[in-house]
């Protein structure tokens, strides 16, 4: 399916492109989330006569995102869960936990917006990992796992 980009996507496009994707993926996720259109000819003539109006859009989503990313560059945030002995946790620490914990601390970040490359942390210690704020905006942070007993 031939689509419009109404915004940036990670490793598909930026706005305003026209590019070819799987038709589920338009369908369930591109076109209801708002980062697309379909391509048709009324569609392509309607995004020309918006296309200031989404430039500027874009552009204030990133400076917002790009100054919520200066205050969480070089974040550390503690968890405490249970753990064993040996440093194994009775369980693991999920993007909805790290979520919560900076909600504790006063940023809104959404769960999805948390990446963790190793998975869930399920040991203690120090894990780094990436909070994509925007697709050109990913900012590392530290989390502290601390053991229960």
């Amino acid at each position: 399916m031939q689509i419009i980009l109404l915004e940036k996507v990670g490793k598909l496009g930026s706005l305003g492109d026209v590019v070819k994707v799987k038709d589920g993926y338009a369908r369930n996720y591109l076109i209801p989330h708002g980062f697309a259109k379909r391509a048709t000819a009324a569609n392509k003539a309607e995004f020309e006569t918006r296309r200031a109006e989404l430039e500027r859009t874009q552009a204030e989503k990133l400076v917002a995102a790009q100054a919520l990313g200066e205050r969480l560059e070089g974040l550390m945030i503690q968890i405490s869960r249970k753990a064993s002995m040996d440093g194994r946790l009775f369980g693991s620490v999920s993007n909805v936990d790290v979520a919560d914990a900076l909600a504790a601390q006063g940023f809104e970040i959404e769960r999805s917006a948390i990446r963790m490359p190793d998975g869930h942390l399920k040991l203690v210690g120090d894990a780094k990992i990436d909070v994509a704020l925007h697709a050109d905006v990913v900012v590392p942070i530290t989390v502290s796992v601390l053991g229960e007993q």
